[in-house]
């Protein structure tokens, strides 16, 4: 019985910015994201028939279809093929509802793998059109990389690589759900915006503490009042342990800080391991397909 495996690497938005909404009822985003080396791992396996899922480290919520079989059923309809009997595992490390696109990331896993097994010769650009059916964040989640993404998401155009750095993820101890997030925007309230064009410059120059500058995201405008107070800490710790600059990613809550060296990212490991229960040391990683 054939298996195979692939690493899920969740995402940070270096900037997140959300310029309006779109006819069709999505917002138009515009977005710096890197794919970081916090990641799930996937594990696919032919079966006689049907699909199955099970994880380790979440629990999948009971009778609804799930990212991964929604992407596996796009991938086998797009390319014209019967799907087969599929069994997929996954071992969970990226915290759930918390901004680090860890669904998205598990589909598009799920989703290279199939090409590379199933349809070598698809391109990865008709993938990521597959992926888009499945979530705005996964055509990027299967790109990965260092990435300016907007529309939906789905409008992806390379950037320069963030040159060497360390992250610092740190979620709180709530979730933030994106549907209430969004409800709460006030696009015309909006008084600050990252600066993603700088940060490309930036990024093009190679200079890391010029883009530190410019992380930002506009979700942070409307935490309410203890929100505010935890997300704050977390900022704090990892800006006083020597990082360049901290931010929320996604919708959150989830608090990302960036830091050039490794031994200031450990000390700001070690103080928030104190208090909260996921906390990770992550890397940049480079473009996946």
């Amino acid at each position: 019985m054939a298996i195979w495996t692939q690493s899920a690497p969740a995402k940070v938005n270096l900037a997140l910015d959300i310029l309006g909404r779109r006819p069709d009822g999505y917002h138009e985003m515009r977005m710096v994201m890197q794919t970081v080396s916090l990641c799930d791992k996937i594990t696919l396996e032919n079966t006689e028939e049907g699909f199955a899922i099970s994880a380790r480290g979440m629990d999948l919520p009971a009778g609804t279809v799930t990212l991964e079989q929604r992407a596996a059923e796009a991938f086998f309809s797009d390319t014209g093929q019967s799907m087969p009997g599929l069994r997929v595992r996954l071992e969970k490390r990226i915290p759930a509802y918390a901004g680090l696109g860890g669904g998205s990331a598990d589909a598009a896993a799920l989703l290279r793998l199939l090409r590379e097994n199933c349809a070598p010769r698809l391109s990865p650009a008709r993938l990521e059109q597959i992926g888009l059916s499945v979530g705005s964040d996964v055509p990027f989640c299967i790109r990965g990389g260092t990435v300016l993404a907007e529309g939906r998401g789905e409008l992806l155009t390379d950037l320069p690589p963030l040159p060497p750095c360390h992250f610092v993820i740190c979620k709180p101890d709530f979730d933030l759900p994106t549907p209430r997030m969004f409800a709460r925007l006030r696009l015309d309230c909006l008084e600050s915006r990252p600066d993603t064009g700088g940060m490309a410059a930036a990024l093009a120059a190679g200079d890391l503490e010029a883009a530190a500058r410019r992380i930002g995201n506009v979700f942070e405008t409307v935490l309410e009042s203890e929100e505010r107070r935890e997300i704050d800490y977390i900022k704090d710790v990892l800006l006083r342990c020597g990082g360049l600059s901290a931010a929320m990613s996604g919708s959150g809550p989830s608090v990302f800080g960036l830091f050039r060296e490794e031994a200031g990212a450990r000390w700001a490991l070690e103080v928030l391991s104190s208090r909260f229960s996921q906390c990770f040391l992550a890397q940049p990683v480079p473009r996946l397909l």
